[in-house]
Parts: structure tokens; C-alpha cells; sequence
């Protein structure tokens, strides 16, 4: 099970929205009496999330080079180009994971979908491969859909994403 550690400003309706997990099977899975208290540090099981310490794929997202390094064995396998928010839309820094995905999602998004644990993120493909290289998306991951196609092929759910500057 993956266990997510609650950060300043989190409250656990807002967890189960960024894991897609139904408020009342966070509040199962870690038998929280009251759940306007919890604190910042505090771990929270997130079920149906497998442990990413199991998994041997890592994600590194460099916003500036615009490039996505997939590492398997902490041995890097690929590099992909990628798109990235333009501004007022960031692309958000930080450790995610990867909690579910959607083939053909449609419009702008591509032919996968790649959910990440921050409501409303992701890593997808493109209707616009011109886009690549550049800032244009509204804060997620944009790759070529042959790219994200074959990322998703390997990946499993429960896959670290680090995302930085």
C-alpha cells in the first residue's frame, strides 16, 4: 500500500481527490476518528495505490530542459522530449505518483492519459505535436502520442514522478 504524507493546506477530501480515491476508503484504510484532524507529516495509507518502493521504474521530469528521463534500476532507459505549462498555468514541481490512466481521453490530450497524484495533472499525449519543446500546455506533460503510448507500456500505476524546475 502506498502511504502519502499530508502536506500544509492538505485535508483528506482533498487527498482522495488528487489520488481518485473515494473519501470513505481513505477514511477505512486508516481508521481516522476524526478527519478534520489530521497533521502536516502525518502518513496516510492510500488504498488500491501500490507501494512505488516495489516498482522499478522512476519518472524525472526537468521542466527547464523540457525532457522526461525514465529510469528503470535507477539505470536511465530514455529520454523524451516533452511540452510544459506556459505561464500562469505552471507545471507543478514536486514527488508524484502516478494513480491511474485513460486511453483516448480526446481533444488535446491525446491517445493516453497518464492521472497524476495532483487533481487535475497529468502526462499525456497530443493533439498538437508542433507543441512539443515548448511551454503551452495548462501545467501538465505533453508528449508525442507514440511517446507517451510506449511510456505507458511500460510504466505500471504506482510509478514516482519527480517533477523539477
Amino acid at each position: 500500500m502506498y502511504q502519502h504524507i499530508v502536506l500544509p493546506g492538505e485535508t483528506l477530501f482533498s487527498i482522495s481527490e488528487d489520488y481518485r480515491t473515494p473519501y470513505q476508503a481513505i477514511l477505512a484504510a486508516n481508521q481516522i476518528p476524526n478527519p478534520n484532524m489530521i497533521y502536516v507529516g502525518q502518513p496516510i495509507v492510500i488504498p488500491g495505490i501500490p507501494d512505488p518502493a516495489l516498482i522499478p521504474f522512476f519518472i524525472d521530469v526537468s521542466i527547464s530542459n523540457r525532457t522526461l528521463y525514465l529510469y528503470e534500476n535507477e539505470q536511465l532507459q530514455k529520454v523524451y522530449p516533452i511540452a510544459v505549462g506556459r505561464m500562469l498555468y505552471d507545471t507543478p514541481v514536486g514527488d508524484f505518483i502516478i494513480v491511474n490512466r485513460e486511453p483516448n481521453p480526446g481533444g488535446p490530450f491525446g491517445t493516453l492519459w497518464l492521472s497524476l497524484s495532483k487533481k487535475s495533472y497529468g502526462i499525456h499525449g497530443t493533439n498538437d505535436p508542433s507543441s512539443i519543446g515548448h511551454a503551452v500546455s495548462k501545467g501538465c506533460i505533453r508528449m508525442f502520442n507514440q511517446d507517451v503510448e510506449e511510456l505507458g507500456s511500460i510504466v505500471p500505476n504506482g510509478t514516482r514522478v519527480r517533477i523539477r524546475p
